[in-house]
């Protein structure tokens, strides 16, 4: 791997399709990993009463996530070694548009700037595991429209999506390191 994209691998897809289960999965076979943005906003702003919500203000919302990937990326360059993305910078791109707001010219100048490997891993929606709880609020036919929209933004980026199978967690994980060339 000769750029520090080329080993920072993205999984991305709608939500309550399995991406964080994997994530975890990656973390225990010993590979570094991000946090989800999304999730980790929503908790960080519930705990003190912000309004960086997605059911509050989507805009504040969306340049926490791209704040929160951005530092996430130059976490993974001070890693060695394959770094496996929960999301990336062009994932708050997707969300901006899902949810009809303008695209800032930061936002599309950081998800151009900020690179991944060329494949970029997507998880399609998955009826028979999506499930709501307090930080994911939205129904199984947003999770599908957050899906297309991301597809999109990736696409529109250069880069390759690859779909992860509906299937046990522990045969994604052997999907994506096989996929990878890390197994």
């Amino acid at each position: 791997m000769q750029n520090d994209f080329d080993r920072f691998f993205v999984l991305t897809g709608g939500p309550g399709s399995g991406k964080t289960t994997l994530i975890a999965a990656l973390r225990r076979a010993g590979f570094a990993t991000s946090v989800e943005a999304g999730r980790g906003i929503i908790r960080d702003q519930s705990s003190i009463g912000g309004t960086a919500l997605p059911w509050s203000d989507r805009t504040l919302f969306a340049e926490l996530m791209l704040s929160w990937e951005m530092r996430s990326y130059q976490n993974a360059v001070e890693q060695k070694g394959p770094v496996f993305f929960d999301r990336g910078v062009p994932d708050t791109l997707g969300y901006l548009r899902l949810s009809g707001l303008p695209v800032a010219d930061h936002v599309s100048t950081a998800a151009k700037r900020f690179r991944y490997n060329p494949r970029v891993f997507i998880a399609p929606p998955w009826p028979d595991i999506f499930a709501q709880d307090e930080e994911r609020k939205q129904t199984p036919d947003e999770a599908k429209c957050t899906y297309h929209a991301l597809a999109e933004i990736y696409t529109e980026l250069g880069y390759e999506l690859v779909p992860l199978p509906l299937a046990p967690v522990e045969t994604r994980l052997r999907f994506v390191l096989t996929d990878a060339g890390l197994n």
